[in-house]
């Protein structure tokens, strides 16, 4: 139907409601109230038939009609870091596997700053889309500390920590950034120089200092470049402040974007990796394997690490005994950028 002008008068179709189900099912809605809850007492013929009914409508449950009359809305929260390299970006993708997998979709939310007003801001709003717990993957310093200072009442678990294994699940960074110094000390090379990543990120503090143990372990002075960024841009300014340097022989990078910077600024000045130079990344980028020369780098096992943080959550919220998993291993990979160092 149609007015003078030729618009439609026709009102929008409304959403199917349970109602609606129930009609069509030739059931109660209770019954339908049921069947979305998954309640066990239910003939399989009537299943089926309000499942039938539900996709022939379209209808697709409110969840969070669903959380007020069941306290389960099957979502899981994700506090996001803006602007995040690698690491949490494939650490949020495996927390979204492992929950779909448990059941439970992943609702994220990104913060551009550190502040608590941020921090609180969208911690207010995903406890407000009625998430049953929450996940948090921003490892900058301050964001930490700001979530350490507030009073979270519903079940979390952070990626990374500041303090204590309380709540906290991990690949162990410490442990990757000795895993690669030991690999270049073993290989011969004693004047290996650590390019860290971003200041007031977590892992920048701690593949630091596990370089710097590994490097005391030996009984040799660190040799440190100044902070950069988590960029291939910020490795390849240093490589080209670093290039007329000789006093190292091989690199500890913050990240693999940061040794393919690096390696780019060796590369313009006629060094050659791993003839001259040995390079060693972290975090083992799908593109790492196709470097030139293919990167030797620390991997590290984010869809474990989904796991293992949902195991956590999922533990906490059915009320079982604490889940005491422990960190993630991280595991070298040796490429074709390290050689033994030239005599």
């Amino acid at each position: 139907m149609t007015d003078e002008g030729g618009a439609s008068s026709a009102r929008p179709r409304r959403a199917p409601n349970i109602r609606d189900v129930a009609r069509a099912a030739g059931v109660s809605h209770q019954t339908v109230s049921r069947v979305i809850n998954g309640h066990p007492n239910l003939r399989d013929s009537t299943r089926r038939r309000v499942l039938e009914a539900m996709e022939e409508l379209r209808f697709r449950p409110n969840r969070a009609a669903r959380a007020l009359v069941t306290s389960e809305s099957r979502i899981i929260g994700a506090l996001v870091s803006s602007g995040a390299e690698y690491g949490p970006t494939a650490s949020l993708q495996a927390v979204q596997t492992a929950a779909n997998e448990a059941g439970y979709v992943v609702d994220t939310v990104h913060i551009d700053h550190a502040d608590r007003a941020s921090v609180e801001a969208a911690l207010d709003r995903l406890v407000g889309h009625a998430v049953e717990g929450l996940v948090l993957l921003a490892p900058q310093s301050r964001t930490l500390e700001v979530i350490e200072q507030l009073s979270i009442r519903i079940p979390f678990v952070t990626v990374h920590s500041l303090h204590g294994a309380d709540h906290r699940m991990s690949v162990d960074q410490m442990a990757g950034a000795r895993l690669a110094t030991r690999h270049l000390l073993e290989l011969g090379h004693r004047r290996v120089l650590h390019v860290p990543g971003s200041e007031g990120w977590v892992e920048t503090d701690a593949r630091r200092e596990g370089y710097r143990e590994e490097m005391a372990a030996w009984g040799l002075e660190p040799v440190l470049a100044a902070a950069g960024e988590w960029t291939a841009e910020s490795g390849y300014r240093v490589g080209l402040a670093l290039r007329e340097r000789r006093d190292f022989s091989a690199v500890v990078c913050g990240n693999d974007h940061i040794a393919l910077g690096l390696v780019h600024a060796f590369a313009e000045a006629g060094l050659r990796v791993p003839e001259d130079l040995s390079v060693v990344g972290f975090d083992d980028v799908p593109e790492s394997a196709h470097f030139l020369p293919p990167l030797t780098t620390i991997r590290q096992d984010f869809p474990e690490l989904g796991r293992r943080c949902l195991a956590v959550l999922l533990a906490e919220l059915r009320g079982d005994e604490p889940a005491r998993i422990g960190d993630v291993a991280p595991e070298l990979v040796r490429r074709r950028s390290t050689a033994a160092h030239p005599a």
